[in-house]
């Protein structure tokens, strides 16, 4: 007796179907998987606690790198500064520009030229990377 070709078909047919389903499957659950690991990401308050800083001058740092390192951004102002001392739960120095020339003349932090809202902007130097990488302390 041979086999029912079109009944074959139709089993072979299912078959792709449900292959197709799975990988549609897997990868909504891959993609689930990663938002909830990016939901997870660690917040400024959180990161500023971690690191038990004293000085507003080394809270600067720590917050612009924050911002270079989890926010991805290139370069910021004295505002950007300000709203991250907030979102951290911390009260912001009375003149944060005073913090990052002090960051500035430790070789930490420079002036880029590009302006933001009018705004002279800074980022890390690799100095202020390593010395944010080591804890806030000298190699």
């Amino acid at each position: 007796m041979l086999p029912d070709i079109e009944n074959f078909e139709k089993i072979i047919q299912k078959l792709d179907d449900h292959e197709k389903r799975i990988v549609i499957l897997e990868k909504s659950i891959s993609k689930g998987i990663e938002s909830e690991k990016l939901e997870k990401k660690m917040s400024i308050q959180e990161y500023i606690r971690s690191k038990e800083l004293k000085t507003d001058v080394d809270k600067t740092l720590a917050i612009g790198y924050f911002m270079e390192k989890y926010e991805n951004l290139e370069y910021y102002n004295k505002t950007d500064i300000e709203e991250h001392f907030k979102k951290a739960k911390e009260k912001p120095p009375l003149n944060i520009n005073d913090k990052v020339n002090a960051n500035i003349k430790k070789g930490y932090m420079m002036e880029v030229d590009e302006k933001k809202d009018n705004l002279k902007c800074w980022y890390l130097t690799n100095s202020g990377m390593e010395f944010c990488e080591n804890n806030f302390k000298k190699e």
